[in-house]
């Protein structure tokens, strides 16, 4: 049996926003934000600049038990990837 917590977003879910943040015109991170069934759940896709990749890394997905937390986590990455030049929509 597989670990829920590297299970992809379920089908139930709710879509609460797409973020994505680019650097010099290219697309550097995108994040998925959806309520679930007992939480909530973030799920990112990461383009690195250093190399020729076109298939993103996926870190995560993160689990929150509140949408507080997960709002948290939004907004600090958020601040985060704009501290480093990105423009972030």
């Amino acid at each position: 049996m597989s670990d829920p917590a590297t299970q992809p977003a379920q089908e139930d879910a709710h879509e609460l926003a797409l973020r994505s943040a680019r650097k010099d015109g290219r697309e550097l991170v995108r994040m998925r934000y959806v309520e679930e069934r007992g939480g909530f759940l973030v799920e990112c896709e990461v383009y690195p600049v250093d190399g020729l990749r076109v298939e993103p890394l996926r870190p995560g997905p993160y689990r929150f038990g509140t949408r507080d937390e997960a709002d948290e986590f939004i907004r600090e990455t958020i601040t985060i990837l704009e501290y480093l030049g990105c423009d972030v929509t």
